[in-house]
């Protein structure tokens, strides 16, 4: 039994690897397909048949860069998440995360944890409008591109612009910044989980065309339109301007899958509901109103002749025919279910009580401002917040996010996930509803430190990036949660994990001759200098694909640190002297916690080579067969 060594580079140091991955399921479907290792294409296609389209001109979105947007999508990430305590709130207990990053690079670190594990994403991304265009990849060093930008690393002037109609690739750029992050997104959606993008006219068409090649037609669902302003606007050069647009896309629609696709869950009925609903006749089963007994089609079996209580004769209307069969018929008279009118001399019409129609209602593609907040509602409850200060702008209502949340899913603990985080108000509904129905949502916010404005309000009172206001918000939002629900707050997770966005923990080897001495040096040391044993364990939980909520348990063994993940299915120890004693300690906490699968990782540069081997010796006593380093 060996130690292998983890390195930069190698797969435990990098995101997932989608092409690789996609390989594996193409050689499982057609392992003819597979010659010395690689993928032979020409007879994929004659596997294929005739599906294949080899024609120049046939129905297809392309733009400048599309190419690369998609490579993008599939490129391995070799960065890494740092956590951020100081900034947290409840990190022990806490489920949910706030990660300050490029949101590329970010949902590409996510892949191995969180595919097919996130229930219902919501995004505001930049419109387009000239004004909000901030994210530049940079395809060759994304990472390195978002560190500089950012002021992370050493600038040499570039800046986060804005996407005028002056660059002669205005929509391309757009497209470009939105086709890789939706690949990434739809692979972190469950196979039951759905996507809601807000957007306005600029890019509406767009967003439907590539979201259709994305998430594939069938698996449209609607085009909400939702009315954001209340007030017209009289000086609009031509039409007032009251809507903006949320797209819906599920993973897979009960139109394409019956078994597994999603399923909206019904709003819940008001008391308004009931309006046009009553009881003339004292019925015991309560309120109810009445339809026509007439269809459109039938068989001349259903126009039969029907008597009312008063003698009075009725026929279906010339076209149409009764709805039920004179046997059907005589049935709900029994029942009391055919109302004749007060005097009993009516066409007769079926009732239908309020008690017996669905358990909700099914959501309009068109929602009124009344029903779910307007943009100066959003603005209000951020200045709400920070003490009449509106620090950001355009944030949606919390009542807008709180209905998308209620019709995704009828449970009440599923993942809910918004990369373009902004304001947070995402996470404040998924707090606020969690509250009013006692439920177990969990969230994931992504945001870009894009820095503020230097004149504004934000920037003067000391919130230097969209960011810091951000988390301040969510903090702001669960205090006053706590403060006005003391008793039923406390079961309510109003925290977060802070995580940033930087290069990985691990050094890479150089050989660059300039430098070598220094890289030799550095080669004995695998871990840089200025990173935490925290720093790095968060690195391995995310490249082993772990939830970065999971608990995680400290116990000093020996006199060496030893973080306990998971209830024992990892053990990592990052000390520099680790003895046997550390391993024999290792092993008896597995063998008090018992563990499906447990494995072992040490820092490489810990052990002396006799202590390397009676560790190996001692952990294998205890079952433990799988120990790695960095």
């Amino acid at each position: 039994m060996t130690i292998e060594k983890i390195q930069q580079g190698d797969q435990l140091t990098m995101s997932k690897d989608i092409v690789a991955d996609n390989i594996e399921k193409l050689k499982q479907l057609f392992p003819e397909i597979l010659t010395e290792g690689k993928i032979d294409f020409k007879v994929l296609k004659q596997v294929l048949g005739e599906e294949i389209e080899e024609e120049e001109e046939y129905y297809r979105f392309t733009w400048a860069g599309k190419n690369r947007a998609r490579q993008e999508a599939h490129k391995p990430s070799t960065g890494t998440l740092r956590p951020c305590k100081e900034e947290s709130v409840d990190w022990d207990s806490t489920k949910n995360l706030y990660i300050e990053g490029d949101n590329l690079e970010v949902l590409k670190l996510l892949q191995k944890s969180y595919a097919k594990k996130v229930k219902m994403i919501y995004i505001d991304p930049p419109y387009n409008t000239g004004k909000d265009f901030v994210y530049k990849d940079n395809y060759k060093d994304n990472l390195g591109n978002y560190l500089e930008l950012t002021g992370q690393t050493d600038s040499e002037g570039n800046k986060l612009t804005t996407n005028t109609e002056s660059d002669g690739r205005y929509h391309s750029n757009w497209l470009n910044m939105m086709y890789p992050r939706l690949i990434l997104a739809r692979n972190l959606l469950k196979e039951d989980g759905v996507i809601f993008i807000s957007l306005d006219d600029n890019e509406i068409e767009n967003l439907k065309k590539i979201g259709n090649e994305i998430f594939g037609e069938d698996n449209f669902v609607a085009n909400i339109i939702w009315q954001k302003k209340f007030a017209r606007a009289n000086d609009a050069t031509y039409f007032s301007t009251m809507h903006d647009n949320i797209v819906c896309f599920a993973k897979q629609s009960i139109n394409s899958n019956k078994n597994s696709g999603w399923k909206l869950n019904l709003l819940p009925r008001t008391l308004d509901d009931a309006k046009g609903y009553s009881n003339p006749d004292n019925d015991p089963r309560g309120v109810w109103t009445s339809v026509v007994l007439s269809a459109k089609s039938g068989s001349d079996k259903l126009k039969y002749k029907i008597i009312s209580p008063s003698g009075r004769e009725s026929y279906p209307p010339d076209g149409r025919f009764w709805s039920v069969s004179e046997e059907k018929l005589q049935s709900l008279i029994d029942d009391n279910r055919i109302w004749f009118g007060r005097n009993g001399d009516g066409t007769p019409r079926l009732k239908t009580f309020y008690s017996e129609v669905q358990s909700g209602l099914r959501p309009n593609t068109i929602w009124f401002h009344e029903e779910v907040g307007h943009n100066q509602e959003g603005r209000q409850e951020v200045k709400s917040l920070f003490d009449g200060k509106g620090y950001f702008d355009g944030p949606k209502p919390v009542r807008l996010i709180d209905q998308i949340l209620k019709i995704t899913n009828s449970e009440n603990d599923f993942l809910v996930m918004d990369f373009f985080s902004g304001s947070g108000t995402t996470a404040h509904a998924v707090m606020q509803l969690n509250l009013e129905d006692g439920g177990k949502r969990r969230h994931i916010q992504v945001q870009l430190p894009e820095a503020t404005d230097e004149k504004s309000e934000a920037y003067i009172a000391g919130y230097k990036t969209i960011s810091q206001i951000g988390k301040d918000r969510i903090r702001r939002a669960a205090q006053k949660i706590l403060e006005e629900n003391p008793e039923k707050a406390k079961g309510i997770d109003l925290g977060f994990k802070v995580f940033k966005l930087d290069q990985s923990n691990i050094n890479a080897w150089d050989g660059e001759r300039d430098n070598l001495e220094q890289h030799l040096f550095n080669s004995t040391e695998s871990i840089k200098e200025d990173r935490t044993q925290e720093d790095v364990l968060y690195e391995i939980l995310l490249k082993y694909g772990l939830d970065l909520s999971l608990p995680i348990e400290e116990k000093i063994i020996a006199g060496a640190k030893v973080f306990n993940v998971g209830f024992g299915a990892i053990f990592i120890c990052l000390e520099d002297k680790i003895t046997k004693q550390v391993a024999q300690g290792i092993g008896e906490w597995k063998q008090e916690l018992n563990p499906e699968t447990c494995r072992v990782i040490f820092k490489d540069s810990g052990f002396t080579i006799v202590e390397k081997t009676n560790s190996l010796h001692t952990l294998r006593t205890f079952g433990i067969n799988e120990v790695r380093s960095i």
